[in-house]
């Protein structure tokens, strides 16, 4: 309509410069000057002259085509504005999965990647994932607001009602299709941000655990737990009387016709000290046991046969304990502080000790490596365990009870590495051997 104007006012402005005779002419020197104003604009600037239209107002087929060429160049430009969009969208997409990871790793991890590549596929967007959603959340919003105002735009220009009726649903699905597919697509990012929060989450946790487990073992460290001046310088300790404080010895025995086995022992338990070590087979739970248990005298049992020991060791004060015997006739001895102070014979006799089974500190198994027996747990302290294949001569006992030497066991030695330690029980540096023997 603005066009038609235009013509009309260059039609007057003709018709000034050259009137036919008869009619008023302009005074001599006079000009016309008229500008094309909006069509709200009535009554500002000069007024238009009521120009004789031949035949009247245009033909309402004439309007009508004129509008719909009008409506044509508006959706073409709409089109390709709509194109436009897409086009944006479709680079924004391939940006977010590339920010997702082809190969599954998290958002977090392919930034990882782009930067250690020394590239930023996202431009000027923000490094941190999360911004990132929240960056492509917004464009998205920023698109679809576009949209809208293209759609008012649209509405202001052209008169939905002069639209044919098909053309007009086609534009308003086509519209509501981009609508859709905006949302979906934004949905979909807050979904991302979600996991990724998540994920953030579960991870900053699994760092902070790991972080306390690290607190804790410098403190212990620094209590002097595990800082053992060698690695048999330590001591296990069983300070309640429950059935899940254990230690247990990783190494296990070999197939034996004679052991020696030693160990310094510290306990104060009432009613006896419980059980310092058993060694447990398939088919057999006591193959080798160490026992106090209630009012009774300490016990050795060998496949399930018993000696009791001559020992007394429940005073609270540490003992080197020393146990040998031999599958010829059965023969046992035991040693307290260095001195013989029983023997005997026909203990299990010309039965070799099987190998393969678990060897347990602290408490009596009821079948291999399990069903302890709360009453039947060592209480106390324990260190120096070492076994040998052999019977070891009364001087050699002797000179370790008393620190003459370091004779660690050629089976079983006493080593920080080879002794686990399971349900509170505690590993701690051990006085020294002089120690031990002022607290006899």
């Amino acid at each position: 309509m603005l066009l038609v104007a235009a013509g009309l006012l260059l039609a007057v402005a003709a018709g000034g410069r050259g009137s036919p005779a008869g009619e008023q002419e302009s005074p001599p020197g006079s000009r016309f000057v008229c500008t094309s104003l909006p069509l709200d604009a009535a009554g500002a600037g000069c007024p238009l002259p009521p120009v004789p239209m031949q035949g009247g107002a245009l033909p309402p087929e004439e309007e009508l085509k004129a509008t719909v060429l009008q409506l044509r160049e508006t959706v073409l430009q709409q089109k390709e504005t709509i194109g436009s969009q897409r086009e944006a969208i479709r680079e924004l997409t391939g940006k977010l999965s590339r920010c997702e990871g082809a190969d599954g790793k998290s958002a977090e991890g392919a930034w990882k990647n782009e930067v250690g590549k020394g590239k930023d596929t996202m431009g000027d967007l923000p490094r941190d994932p999360a911004q990132v959603i929240d960056q492509l959340s917004r464009t998205m919003q920023t698109l679809k607001d576009r949209l809208e105002s293209l759609e008012q735009q649209l509405r202001a220009n052209v008169s939905y009602a002069a639209l044919p009726s098909d053309l007009r649903e086609m534009l308003q699905r086509r519209l509501g299709d981009l609508e859709r597919q905006l949302l979906s697509k934004v949905a979909e990012l807050e979904d991302e941000k979600s996991l990724l929060h998540n994920e953030s989450s579960a991870h900053r946790q699994k760092t902070e655990t790991a972080l306390n487990a690290l607190l804790e073992r410098v403190s212990e460290l620094e209590k002097g737990n595990s800082a053992f001046k060698s690695p048999e310088e330590f001591k296990v300790s069983l300070p309640l009387r429950t059935n899940y404080l254990y230690g247990k010895i990783k190494k296990t025995l070999p197939e034996l016709y004679a052991f020696t086995v030693c160990l310094w022992l510290r306990s104060s338990a009432s009613p006896g000290i419980g059980t310092p070590f058993s060694y447990a087979v398939p088919g057999q739970a006591n193959e080798i046991v160490l026992i106090e248990w209630g009012n009774n005298p300490i016990e050795l049992l060998i496949n399930d046969k018993v000696a009791q020991l001559p020992l007394f060791i429940s005073d609270g004060k540490w003992h080197h304990i020393c146990i040998t015997w031999t599958t010829r006739d059965g023969m046992w001895e035991a040693f307290q502080d260095g001195e013989k102070l029983g023997t005997g014979e026909n203990l299990a006799p010309w039965h070799p000790i099987k190998p393969g089974g678990v060897l347990i500190l602290g408490q009596e198994q009821d079948t291999v490596g399990g069903r302890f027996d709360a009453t039947q747990a060592f209480v106390g302290e324990m260190s120096q365990f070492n076994i040998w294949d052999r019977v070891l001569r009364a001087e050699d006992i002797m000179n370790i009870a008393n620190c003459s030497i370091n004779m660690p066991g050629n089976i079983i030695p006493w080593v920080d590495n080879n002794v686990d330690v399971f349900g509170g029980a505690t590993k701690w540096p051990v006085e020294t051997c002089e120690e031990r023997l002022l607290d006899l």
